[in-house]
């Protein structure tokens, strides 16, 4: 995969990690419900935003490759991809 890609999503995730953090530190001190379920948010965001990155870049350079050297493998790989994402 891209290795831009992956730095995006490295870096998207160690945001995420941080505000995770964040958030477990919110309800050590009971803070306000809805201030924490904004942060939880914001970590939901940011490892969807993280993993789009890491499927557009394994789309962008594996998945080619693969269907130039074994279609049918490449196809059951994007179904089992798209079967994790739902």
């Amino acid at each position: 995969m891209a290795s831009e890609q992956k730095a995006k999503s490295g870096k998207l995730l160690k945001q995420a990690s941080g505000t995770l953090t964040k958030v477990l530190e919110m309800i050590d001190r009971d803070e306000y419900c809805p201030d924490i379920l904004q942060q939880m948010d914001s970590v939901s965001g940011l490892i969807k935003s993280a993993k789009r990155e890491m499927l557009a870049g394994h789309l962008d350079t594996c998945i080619v490759k693969q269907m130039k050297e074994n279609k049918e493998k490449a196809i059951l790989e994007l179904l089992k991809i798209y079967n994790l994402s739902n």
